[in-house]
């Protein structure tokens, strides 16, 4: 199944965030981790990647740094900033108001019968 880029879109920036607010990271190993979340389903590329993490930067929500790894080539390691952890708290804040009426729309639908308001005297 390939997910829809408009989708794809929508959820980078909180699952970018999501992902540094677990601990500082670099570009290769955030793709590989969406990887791994997503059970293969998303396979980020690099290019939609790093544009996102220099946006990232430029609002001030992550910080960046180089750093050397003995026998490795230095690689540049993103940190989430106080400012980042409190957009993602707003981008959970609105994830959760969306994946909450599709629960909602997709339970109605699995009874297979219309989606109708039910009257408030009627509610047991």
């Amino acid at each position: 199944m390939k997910v829809a880029k408009d989708l794809v879109a929508a959820s980078a920036t909180p699952m970018v965030l999501g992902i540094l607010a677990e601990g500082e990271s670099y570009g290769y190993a955030i793709l590989r981790r969406i990887n791994e979340l997503s059970g293969g389903e998303l396979d980020w590329t690099e290019g939609l990647l790093y544009p996102l993490l220099h946006r990232l930067e430029r609002l001030g929500y992550s910080e960046s740094s180089w750093q050397s790894v003995a026998g490795e080539r230095r690689r540049k390691y993103y940190r989430i900033t106080d400012k980042g952890l409190a957009e993602l708290a707003e981008q959970r804040r609105q994830w959760d108001t969306v994946t909450d009426a599709l629960k909602e729309i997709w339970l109605g639908l699995g009874d297979r019968r219309p989606l109708t308001a039910i009257p408030l005297e009627c509610r047991p």
